[in-house]
C-alpha cells in the first residue's frame, strides 16, 4: 500500500527520511487510499521527515513507505500530561489466575507510561500491556516467519489469514471491519523476518471488538482449509474458456509485479539478498502456507502488544481465552533468525531493469554501495551514535555525503536508505541513480573518499549542534502523524524483542542520549564518530555494490516468459484438464461474487449509532488580528511546542509561472542568502526550530469557480524558541537569493527523478491528478505543479537551466514579488494560550518586514486539459486505472450520504470486482466535495478495459442493492470513523485553517454529520443517477504497460489518446 498517501498530495521531497519504518509488504491498499482521498483533499507539497527507526517514530502509515513530514497536516502525538495511575498495573495473583506470570515491570518515563511484560505459562507466549492516558489504544500481534525459499508464503498468508475464521465465518471479516468500525488503523504487513497483525481505535467496545477478530483471524483461520483463499490472494490460473488463454490471477501476485516494475525496489531486493546470502533474509518469502500457519502462527512463537488507557487485566482475561487452548510448542527455535557471518572481500553484481523503448538511456544506470556493519547486536549507546552519524551525513541537504553527491553532478539522486536496523543486523546503503555507466567507478570513490575525509577532517561544530537539536526535538515531541502513537512504541520495542533482546530497552532514549552528549562535548565530536565511520563502513569489507542499467526490452522479455510458461502449461493439459480449470475458475468468481449470508456478517462485532457522538469534534479557535493580518489561534496542549503556518495567497501568480512553484519553494530553503551559505542557513534552522517547510496548497470551492491557492510557510519550534521561528521564515522569504545556478539544476535533476518513480510506483496519483485537471480549475493548477505535466515541464527545463539561467532566475524572484505582502496573508497558529499570547510580538515584528501591498495585479487562471481519454505508457507490468466525472454537472446537491455510499462501494463493489475477482491489489472510488469530482481508480491492476467496465456497472449494482438495516449502520458508522479520524494538537490546528480557506463552517459540518447519520437506501439508489455521469460523460486515464493499451485500443478503436510517459 506504499502509495495511498500520494492519491491527491503531489510530493517534493527534498529531504531524505532519517530511519523511517518499513515493513516490506501490506494487507490492504484500498482502505487507506480512500481515507487519504478525503483527508489530503488539498493538494500540498510536502517535505520528508528527519526521523529514524531505533528511537524516533514511524514518519508515516504504510502508506508506509512514503515518508511524511512532522511538518505534514497529518498530527502530532499528543504528550501524556501525567503518569498512568497505579491501578494501571495488574497484581501477580490476578495475573496467575489468568495463566500469565509478570516478568518484568517498569515505568518508562520517555513515554509516560507503565510497562508490564508477561509471559504465558502455558505456551510461553510474551506479552507487553503498556499503560498510559492515551486514548488511542493499539493491539498488535507479531510471529516470527523466516522464509526458506522466495514462493512468498508469509505474504500470501498475512493476507489469507484474515479471508475468514472460526467464529466470523464470512469471506473476509476484515473488510466488514473496514466498513463499519471506528479504528484509527487496521492492517497487517510482512517484514523479511515476522508478520505482523495491528489494530487501533479510541473507542474501547470498538477496540475489543477488533482484537477479538483478529486473534481469531491469526489463530484459526479459515484459508488452511480452503486452498480457494490461497488462489485468490495468491496465484491461480484462470481460464474463462477452454478455447482462450490461461492467465495468471492473484492479490498478491499483482503486488509484486507492481513492485518489482520499480526500479529502485529491484534494487532494494538484490542488494538485501546479496548482503545476506547465508540466512533468511537472503529469499524472497516462500514455504507451504498450511504447514508454514501450523509451525509459525502460534502462542509460543508470538509477541503480543498492548497500549492505551484501558484496563490491563481485561487484556489478559482476552488474550487467556485463546492462548489456553493451546499447548507449548518448539516455533521459537525453529523460527529463530540466525546470523549472516561477514564476508572477508567485497561483492560486485550487476542487474537490469525494464526501462521504456525509445528513451534516451545513457544516463539510466543505478548504482549503490551497500554494507552490513555488524555480526552481533550493537549496544543502545552505538545504535543512537550511528543514527546520529547517519543524520550527520545524510539527513539534510546541506549534510556533507549527500550534497557531495548531489553536487558532482554524476547523477540525479540519491539512493539508498542510510543506516536501515530494522532487522537482525544492520546496514548501510547509498547510491545514486540517473548516472551513466562510465561514471560508476566515480561515483565509487567519490562515496569512498568522502567518507575517508568525514572520517579524517570530523564534521563541522555547527552541523553537530544542528543535528543534535533535530534529533532531540523529534525524540521529545513524539511526532508520529496520523500513526498510532502505541504502534509506532510497537514497531520500535519489535526489533529488539523479535530476536529475544530487551523489548523495553528500544523505549528509553534519555540515559544512552544524554551520554553521547556528553561524550561529544568531553571528547569531541570527531571521536565519537570517526572511529565508526572506519570500523563499520572503510575497513568493512562486507561490502556489495549493486549495478542496474535500464533494459529496453526487458519488460517485453518477461511478459514473454511468462506466457510462454502458460502456453506451455496448457499445451500439456487435457480436454478434460481444461474443462476442469474452466470450472475451477467460474466456481472461484461465484464465491469471490456471492454476498456472505446475514448470518455470517452478524457474527463481526459492530457499534450501534448510540455509540457515536451526535456532533463533530470542536477545535477550539479564536480569530485576531495583527497589523491588518487575520491571525487563527488555536489553543490546545502541545508540550511547550508552537506550531505556525503562515500563508500567502498566489492568486497574483502569472500563470506560466505555475510549474516553477515547487522549485521556487525548495530554491527557499536550499539556497543561500547575502550572509548565510545555504548550508549555514539549513544548521541554522536546524539549531533553532523543529523544522520549516514550504509548499503550494491547491483546492476547490464548493460553490465558487476560482480555485483556493496558496503558499503555506509551516514551522515548529519550542515556544521559547518563537522568536527565532519567526526571523528565519523571514529570512528564507526575503532574504534567500535565487542566484545558484548548479544548486537549482540539482533541483531540476532530483525533482525528474521523483516524478518519474511516481509513474511507476503510484500511477494512480498522476491518473488522479490528470482527471482533475481535465474537470476543474485547481485540478489543472495541481496537475501543472505536481502531475505528469510538471514532468514534461522538468523535462524541458532541464535543458532551460543551462542555456536561460538569467530568465529562470528572475522568474522565481517574480515569483516571490507576487506572494509576499500582508494583503491576503493569514497566519495559523496552534498552542497552549500562554505561549500563542507571548508569540504575538513575534508575529507582528514578521508582519512589518513584510511588504504592505504586492506590486501586481490579480491574475485568472481558467485553463484545464482536454477532455480526452488518456493512456499513459510506461514499463511496467501492472496498471492504474482511473475513470471521473464532475457529478455537480448532473444538478447533484451535495449530501453527506455521498461519503457513506461512497465508502460502501470502495468497500463492497469495487473491492469484490477490482480487486478479489480482477486480482488488482486495490480498487477504490472517491468523491471530492469541494470540486463535486466523483473519480474511480485501481492500483497495481492486471486489467484495464475490465476495470473500466466494473466502473460503469457502479450506478446499476446501486440500484439493484438490498441493503439489511444492520448492514447500513455499520457503513455510517465506518463513515463517522473516517470524518471523526483521530488527530493530535498540530492536525486539528491545521485542519482548522483548511476549513477556515475552504469556507467549511461549523455548522456545514453539523449538517453533514447529521446527513450522514440519517443515510437510507433511498439515498443510496437516488445516488445512481449522479454516478451515471462518471459512465456517461466521465474521462478515463490509464497509467499502463505497452500491451495492455495495444489491446484495448484494438478491441475498442482509438478510446485512448496514447502518450509516452516513460
Amino acid at each position: 500500500m506504499e502509495g495511498a498517501a500520494l492519491l491527491r498530495s503531489s510530493l517534493s521531497s527534498t529531504n531524505r527520511a532519517f530511519f523511517s519504518f518499513r515493513p516490506r509488504f501490506s494487507r490492504s491498499f484500498s482502505s487507506s487510499a480512500s481515507s487519504a482521498l478525503r483527508t489530503n483533499r488539498h493538494r500540498q507539497i510536502l517535505r520528508p521527515s528527519l526521523l529514524r527507526r531505533t528511537f524516533l517514530l514511524p514518519a508515516a502509515s504504510p502508506h508506509f513507505s512514503r515518508r511524511f513530514s512532522s511538518l505534514s497536516p497529518r498530527a502530532v502525538a499528543t504528550p501524556l500530561t501525567s503518569s498512568p495511575s497505579e491501578s494501571s498495573g495488574v497484581s501477580d495473583e490476578v495475573a496467575e489466575k489468568l495463566g500469565f506470570e509478570k516478568v518484568t515491570e517498569e515505568f518508562i518515563g520517555e513515554c509516560k507510561s507503565k510497562a508490564l511484560l508477561f509471559r504465558h505459562k502455558k505456551t510461553g507466549a510474551q506479552v507487553i500491556s503498556v499503560s498510559n492516558d492515551d486514548e488511542n489504544k493499539v493491539f498488535g500481534i507479531v510471529f516470527r516467519t523466516p522464509p526458506n525459499d522466495s514462493t512468498g508464503i508469509p505474504h500470501i498468508l498475512e493476507h489469507s489469514v484474515l479471508c475468514g475464521s472460526r467464529k466470523y465465518p464470512l469471506k473476509e471479516p476484515f473488510v466488514e471491519l473496514l466498513k463499519g468500525s471506528l479504528n484509527t488503523f487496521l492492517n497487517a504487513f510482512t517484514y523479511p523476518d515476522r508478520t505482523c497483525y495491528p489494530v487501533a481505535s479510541t473507542n474501547t467496545k470498538d477496540f475489543y471488538n477488533l482484537v477479538d477478530v483478529y486473534l481469531d483471524a491469526v489463530f484459526f483461520p479459515k484459508c488452511v482449509e480452503d486452498f480457494q483463499t490461497f488462489q485468490q490472494e495468491g496465484w491461480h490460473y484462470e481460464l474463462n474458456d477452454p478455447s482462450e488463454d490461461i492467465s495468471y490471477k492473484g492479490v498478491v501476485f499483482n503486488e509484486m509485479k507492481g513492485v518489482y516494475s520499480q526500479p529502485d525496489n529491484i534494487l532494494g531486493r538484490i542488494a538485501q539478498q546479496a548482503l545476506f546470502p547465508d540466512n533468511t533474509y537472503g529469499v524472497d518469502s516462500g514455504g507451504d502456507p498450511k504447514e508454514f500457519h501450523r509451525k509459525y502462527y502460534h502462542p509460543s512463537n508470538a509477541r503480543i502488544w498492548f497500549y492505551g488507557d484501558d484496563d490491563p487485566t481485561e487484556r489478559l482475561r482476552i488474550l487467556s481465552e485463546y492462548l489456553d487452548m493451546f499447548d507449548a510448542s518448539s516455533a521459537p527455535n525453529e523460527s529463530r533468525v540466525q546470523t549472516q557471518k561477514l564476508f572477508s572481500e567485497p561483492v560486485r553484481i550487476s542487474e537490469t531493469y525494464p526501462a521504456g523503448e525509445g528513451g534516451d538511456l545513457k544516463k539510466k544506470d543505478m548504482v549503490c554501495i551497500n554494507w552490513l556493519l555488524s555480526e552481533k547486536p550493537l549496544d543502545l549507546e552505538t545504535e543512537l551514535a550511528l543514527g546520529f552519524l547517519d543524520h550527520l551525513m545524510l539527513g539534510t541537504p546541506a549534510s556533507p555525503l549527500r550534497k557531495i553527491l548531489l553536487e558532482s553532478g554524476l547523477g540525479e539522486a540519491i539512493i539508498g536508505g542510510g543506516v536501515e536496523d530494522e532487522l537482525l543486523q544492520p546496514q548501510f546503503s547509498i547510491g545514486l541513480k540517473g548516472v551513466s555507466q562510465d561514471d560508476i567507478p566515480k561515483i565509487e570513490e567519490l562515496v569512498m573518499s568522502t567518507l575517508q575525509n568525514l572520517a579524517d577532517e570530523g564534521f563541522d561544530t555547527a552541523a553537530v549542534e544542528a543535528s543534535m537539536n533535530t534529533i532531540e526535538f523529534s525524540l521529545r515531541e513524539n511526532n508520529t502523524g496520523s500513526f498510532p502513537r502505541g504502534l509506532s512504541l510497537m514497531l520500535r520495542s519489535m526489533g529488539k524483542w523479535i530476536y529475544d533482546m530487551d523489548p523495553f530497552q528500544p523505549l528509553k532514549y534519555e540515559k544512552p542520549l544524554l551520554a553521547l552528549k556528553a561524550r561529544i562535548e568531553e571528547e569531541g565530536s570527531k571521536a565519537v564518530f570517526s572511529p565508526l565511520i572506519e570500523k563499520f563502513i572503510l575497513n568493512n569489507p562486507h561490502r556489495v555494490v549493486v549495478e542496474m542499467q535500464p533494459d529496453p526490452e526487458k519488460a517485453s522479455r518477461d511478459e514473454a516468459a511468462e506466457k510462454e510458461i502458460l502456453e506451455k502449461v496448457k499445451a500439456g493439459m487435457t480436454e478434460e484438464d481444461l474443462a476442469e480449470l474452466a470450472r475451477a475458475t467460474q466456481d472461484l468468481k461465484l464465491k469471490q461474487e456471492t454476498p456472505d449470508p446475514p448470518e455470517a456478517l452478524r457474527s463481526v462485532p459492530s457499534l450501534s449509532l448510540q455509540d457515536i457522538p451526535k456532533e463533530p469534534i470542536a477545535i477550539p479557535t479564536e480569530v485576531g488580528d495583527i497589523n491588518g493580518v487575520k491571525i487563527l489561534q488555536h489553543d490546545l496542549f502541545t508540550n511547550d511546542v508552537l506550531y505556525t503556518e503562515v500563508v500567502f495567497d498566489m492568486s497574483l501568480l502569472k500563470q506560466e509561472l505555475l510549474p516553477l512553484v515547487p522549485l521556487f519553494c525548495q530554491s527557499l530553503l536550499e539556497m543561500g542568502t547575502k550572509d548565510l551559505s545555504f548550508v549555514q542557513l539549513n544548521q541554522l534552522i536546524g539549531r533553532k526550530t523543529g523544522g520549516i517547510s514550504v509548499y503550494p496548497m491547491t483546492s476547490s470551492v464548493r460553490g465558487k469557480k476560482d480555485a483556493c491557492s496558496h503558499i503555506i510557510v509551516r514551522g515548529k519550534a519550542m515556544a521559547g524558541r518563537a522568536d527565532d521561528l519567526f526571523h528565519l521564515m523571514n529570512c528564507i522569504l526575503q532574504e534567500v537569493r535565487f542566484t545558484d545556478q548548479q544548486r537549482f539544476k540539482q533541483f531540476v535533476s532530483q525533482s525528474k527523478a521523483r516524478m518519474e518513480n511516481r509513474l511507476r510506483g503510484s500511477g494512480h496519483g498522476i491518473a488522479a491528478a490528470r482527471m482533475d485537471a481535465k474537470l476543474n480549475v485547481a485540478g489543472w493548477i495541481s496537475e501543472q505543479m505536481g502531475g505528469f505535466s510538471y514532468l514534461e515541464f522538468l523535462q524541458d527545463l532541464e535543458q532551460k537551466v543551462d542555456n536561460d539561467w538569467e530568465k529562470i532566475s528572475s522568474s522565481l524572484e517574480e515569483i516571490r514579488k507576487s506572494l509576499l505582502s500582508r494583503e491576503g496573508c493569514l497566519i495559523n497558529m496552534t498552542a497552549e494560550g500562554k505561549n500563542l499570547t507571548n508569540s504575538e510580538k513575534f508575529v507582528g515584528k514578521f508582519l512589518d518586514l513584510l511588504p504592505s501591498k504586492s506590486p501586481l495585479t490579480r491574475t485568472t487562471w481558467n485553463a484545464r486539459l482536454p477532455s480526452t481519454n488518456e493512456a499513459l505508457v510506461i514499463p511496467t507490468q501492472v496498471n492504474y486505472v482511473g475513470k471521473a466525472a464532475n457529478i455537480y454537472d448532473t444538478g447533484y446537491q451535495l449530501n453527506g450520504s455521498a461519503y457513506v455510499i461512497s465508502k460502501y462501494i470502495s468497500n463492497t463493489w469495487l473491492w469484490d470486482r477490482v480487486r478479489v475477482s480482477g486480482g488488482a491489489y486495490g480498487g477504490f472510488c472517491d468523491f471530492d466535495s469541494h470540486s463535486g469530482v466523483f473519480s474511480f481508480l485501481s492500483y497495481r491492476d492486471p486489467n484495464l478495459l475490465k476495470t473500466l467496465d466494473i466502473y460503469d456497472g457502479t450506478g446499476e449494482f446501486l440500484r439493484q442493492l438490498d441493503m439489511d438495516e444492520e448492514t447500513l449502520t455499520k457503513s455510517i458508522i465506518g463513515t463517522i470513523g473516517d470524518v471523526d479520524s483521530y488527530q493530535l494538537p498540530d492536525a486539528k490546528g491545521y485542519s482548522s485553517l483548511m476549513r477556515h480557506l475552504l469556507g467549511v463552517s461549523d455548522e456545514e459540518r453539523q449538517i453533514r454529520r447529521e446527513e450522514i447519520l440519517s443515510t437510507s437506501l433511498k439515498d443510496f439508489k437516488e445516488f445512481a443517477n449522479a454516478i451515471d455521469e462518471v459512465k456517461d460523460k466521465g474521462v478515463s486515464v490509464a497509467v499502463a504497460s505497452p500491451d495492455d493499451v495495444d489491446a484495448a485500443q484494438k478491441e475498442r478503436s482509438n478510446l485512448f489518446e496514447v502518450k509516452k510517459a516513460l
